[in-house]
């Protein structure tokens, strides 16, 4: 597979606590892998080390063409070197991290503006067209005060986008939002997931990781236990960690 994204044997502790135990993953172009899990089994470690928010102990990182690797004898990448390789994702966490003084269209257009130095001629219609993506068209002159916590995740995502990112990264994206705002940014991740962008998934939405993603990868301990087929692992799970896990959202379906 020539994988767009490459993980090996990834590994970060902090203090005396290993969080990332010599994990492999690879993520194929146009890939949706969602990363499953218990709390404190390294999802968001492993996401975070994807464009290097964490720096990995050891291992290898690859995201398109660009490759770091980590390990007590190399000095970790400058600060050039860490912004071309962060250029390669978007990422939307699960706090929306907006500039309160500035519009949604402001938000949308800061790093085309600031980071790719994009002339505003061109960052203005890439952000509008993206804010119409995310169905904000017309909230592009509101403030982030004004809106619900559902509509600031989307400018988050649109924000994200306006990068141009090989890949997004989702750390918990709903995990913030009132039950009833998370399906219009579960419906945003969908259509981007539609028309193949290659996207890794923290979630705890075990119907949506089984309707949208490729494949499902489950950690515990920070380890990958399971990695198969996004139906195969929920409906059918091999090993008894996968199945205690998923047995609580099973019975809530049920319920």
């Amino acid at each position: 597979m020539n994988a767009k994204i490459e993980v090996a044997a990834l590994s970060k502790s902090f203090g005396d606590h290993q969080v990332l135990r010599s994990v492999d993953l690879l993520v194929a172009p146009g890939e949706v892998v969602a990363l499953i899990g218990p709390s404190g089994s390294g999802k968001s470690t492993l996401l975070r080390c994807l464009n290097l928010l964490v720096t990995p102990d050891g291992g290898r990182v690859r995201v398109g063409a660009q490759s770091l690797d980590f390990g007590t004898s190399r000095a970790l990448p400058g600060t050039a070197a860490l912004a071309k390789f962060r250029a390669t994702t978007g990422m939307v966490f699960q706090q929306f991290n907006l500039f309160p003084h500035k519009t949604v269209l402001g938000n949308v257009m800061e790093g085309p503006l600031t980071v790719r130095r994009m002339a505003r001629a061109e960052a203005e219609p890439l952000a509008r067209g993206l804010l119409a993506k995310v169905g904000l068209a017309d909230k592009a002159d509101q403030y982030p005060s004004r809106l619900s916590g559902g509509q600031k995740q989307r400018v988050a995502i649109a924000r994200a986008l306006a990068m141009q990112p090989e890949i997004m990264l989702f750390d918990e994206a709903t995990s913030a939002l009132d039950p009833e705002l998370v399906g219009e940014v579960l419906n945003v991740m969908r259509e981007l997931a539609a028309e193949g962008m290659t996207m890794v998934i923290v979630t705890h939405e075990i119907a949506f990781a089984r309707e949208v993603a490729d494949r499902v990868v489950f950690l515990r301990d920070g380890v990958i236990m399971e990695d198969g087929p996004a139906r195969q692992v929920i409906d059918s799970p091999r090993e008894e960690a996968t199945r205690a896990f998923l047995s609580h959202f099973h019975r809530q379906r049920d319920a």
